[in-house]
């Protein structure tokens, strides 16, 4: 698969097949490829706590709220909580020099190289926002914010592709020169 088929596969999962593990190779990949992610010094500010069987249904549910938000979520097999990390030095000086968050930047970049080697890999992924902080860092035994949350794991029967909505690419991009 090609960079551009994984982006078109890539969706976020709302339903998955509670009854079908995911591979240790394939959890494996993905993980290698989060760690493969480039980020400011190098530094990879963050950690990633991965969460399966009870741990995984636990941290799900502390995903939920509003009503039901993000139900589907103890559906999947895996559960990565993503935590910041300490910034190396010279990050932590070129975020107070230039005022940039390079944290968030960076978690970004991971996740995005995570969730597209999940794609590669025939898994599904979808990343959460929505979170009660406090108690997954009671959960994983973290004391850095917990800043986001990805279900991982085979998508079910009736989640199927989705047409794409996006902007249009002028809408995006400008060209000077």
């Amino acid at each position: 698969m090609d960079f551009m088929e994984i982006a078109m596969q890539r969706q976020s999962c709302r339903s998955y097949d509670e009854n079908r593990a995911v591979e240790p190779e394939k959890l494996q990949a993905v993980l290698e490829a989060a760690r493969m992610a480039p980020s400011a010094c190098n530094g990879q500010p963050y950690l990633l706590t991965v969460c399966t069987g009870e741990k995984a249904k636990e941290a799900a549910l502390l995903t939920r709220g509003m009503g039901g938000m993000n139900k589907f979520a103890v559906q999947a097999p895996v559960v990565i909580v993503v935590s910041e990390g300490a910034y190396v030095k010279s990050a932590a000086l070129g975020a107070k020099v230039k005022g940039n968050d390079y944290r968030s930047i960076d978690i970004g970049i991971m996740t995005a190289y995570l969730t597209a080697e999940a794609t590669a890999q025939g898994l599904s992924t979808c990343i959460l926002g929505w979170l009660d902080d406090e108690k997954l860092r009671k959960l994983c035994g973290t004391t850095s914010a917990t800043r986001l949350v990805i279900t991982l794991g085979y998508a079910g029967e009736g989640d199927k592709l989705r047409t794409k909505k996006r902007k249009d690419l002028g809408e995006l991009v400008r060209f000077l020169g």
